[in-house]
């Protein structure tokens, strides 16, 4: 969090300074809190997909909706049960492998990656941190398990000996039952709801937040903001995991063709090839990222031209950090990119002209054939830029580093320069398509030498220049460092 966000109510940096220990509860909400959207859609398209859920179906549910006036307690009791009625007879076990699966498709990237920071802020200390939602087990445990909350509170449908009974655990979770089924569980675990957080959007969930001492609606209803509104509570709004516009993603991109025109004109009358990619280098990706809203707020700015020719390493979130990188750095350089992307017809195009090395990531012999040519190119003085995860990690973590960059610099004896971007997953999840605008940091850290290193230290010299990145993002520096 920024610091003029310093413990405002909502922020990461209230919980850090906060009450510590289990007696701080910590309730979330799932669908339109913790995730954007709802979850029982995925289900749903699942179901419609396998012909398990048609015309019928849809027909019974409008007419419990019509039939009860709206959502309510009752009717979402009926629509439950209706819903529980449908998967009488089936395995517990095949359901859950369902929902694992759909969670990884489909909802995993849906996670708003504000709230991800807000939950590891409450385990940080150590509070008793719920998942508490009128969603179904099938919905709501993977999110719980890949988020590391240990405790569920929320719709569960019954079973007799691993097969569903087409029957709905009772009472039903919802609105005020919601409420108490929290209460209870407070009461269960020595939880003191007067010192807990609560974290929902929906109408139905104001009766929870009247309970808790730190009520945080967050995407608020209409209902529940009004009473925000009267109430004082402190509203938090998160735009991250929003559809992002396809339109200006897409001006975004197609400015492509005009700057890489004016690169080969450019190019043409210098009679350099070199002219031509820097060209486009300097110029697409500042001005693609521009369109779509992004920000970058970059430490450590002249580590980038403190020691050229390098090899810059930037960790990998998403599809768009790539052009980061490539705005930050700008010229004379080369890069690495998977296999993949060489039949794209814009970024393999773009590669095969710059001499970009596609590499076969799970092909560690075909890969270091592919790097030879780029060993070349920094022997003769350009710069390289790789992702040394290899692939995107949605998550703040910092996966293992490949070797493939370290051996580049050692053999040109080059230095590598660390970039660490820690939000780049504001601008989109995993596999995006769209971006959402925003503010990203940027760390650039001072060159690492490698002329002395030798290949039997080598993991040990990874693992350093990784525990870099480790420690900048578990402490990020300021403009006073």
């Amino acid at each position: 969090m920024a610091a003029d966000n310093l413990r405002l109510p909502g922020t990461v940096a209230e919980i850090a300074g906060g009450p510590e220990g289990p007696a701080v509860g910590a309730f979330f909400d799932l669908d339109g809190t913790l995730v954007a959207g709802y979850t029982a859609r995925y289900l749903t398209e699942e179901r419609m997909k396998a012909g398990e859920y048609g015309p019928v179906d849809v027909l019974r549910t409008l007419g419990v909706m019509v039939g009860g006036g709206g959502l309510n307690p009752d009717t979402f009791a009926e629509l439950l049960d209706l819903g529980a009625h449908t998967w009488a007879g089936r395995a517990v076990e095949d359901l859950d492998e369902m929902a694992l699966r759909l969670y990884k498709k489909k909802v995993a990237g849906r996670i708003y990656p504000e709230m991800r920071e807000i939950v590891r802020a409450h385990q940080e200390r150590g509070h008793t941190v719920v998942l508490t939602s009128s969603a179904t087990t099938f919905q709501v445990q993977p999110v719980a398990d890949a988020l590391g909350i240990d405790h569920v509170v929320c719709n569960r449908f019954e079973d007799e000996d691993g097969i569903l009974t087409g029957h709905v655990a009772k009472p039903v979770i919802w609105g005020d039952t919601k409420a108490y089924a929290a209460q209870q569980f407070a009461a269960d675990h020595g939880v003191d709801l007067d010192r807990s957080y609560f974290y929902a959007d929906g109408d139905e969930d104001v009766a929870l937040m009247y309970l808790v001492g730190k009520p945080r609606p967050t995407n608020p209803g209409e209902t529940m903001a009004k009473v925000a509104g009267k109430r004082g509570w402190p509203v938090t709004r998160f735009s991250s995991r929003g559809a992002g516009s396809s339109i200006r993603t897409l001006i975004g991109f197609s400015t492509f063709l005009p700057i890489a025109g004016l690169g080969a004109a450019k190019g043409l009358l210098e009679r350099n090839r070199r002219s031509a990619i820097n060209f486009i280098t300097e110029n697409w990706s500042s001005l693609m990222l521009r369109i779509n809203g992004v920000e970058m707020n970059v430490l450590g700015r002249d580590n980038l031209t403190a020691s050229r020719p390098a090899v810059f390493l930037f960790n990998h979130r998403n599809g768009f950090d790539p052009f980061i990188a490539v705005s930050l750095i700008g010229r004379d350089f080369t890069s690495v990119a998977k296999a993949e992307l060489k039949d794209d017809p814009m970024i393999g195009a773009f590669g095969r002209f710059a001499d970009i090395a596609f590499v076969e990531r799970d092909n560690t012999k075909s890969a270091v054939e592919a790097l030879k040519p780029i060993e070349e190119m920094a022997d003769k003085g350009l710069s390289v830029l790789i992702a040394p995860e290899g692939t995107r990690l949605d998550t703040r973590e910092v996966g293992p580093f490949k070797k493939g960059a370290f051996r580049i610099a050692m053999h040109a004896g080059i230095p590598v320069v660390p970039i660490i971007i820690r939000n780049a997953e504001m601008l989109g999840s995993r596999d995006a398509v769209t971006i959402n605008p925003g503010k990203v940091d940027v760390a650039v850290l001072p060159p690492v030498p490698t002329a002395d290193w030798k290949l039997e230290e080598l993991d040990d010299r990874i693992a350093e220049v990784r525990q870099m990145y480790l420690d900048t993002l578990a402490d990020w520096p300021s403009d006073d460092d």
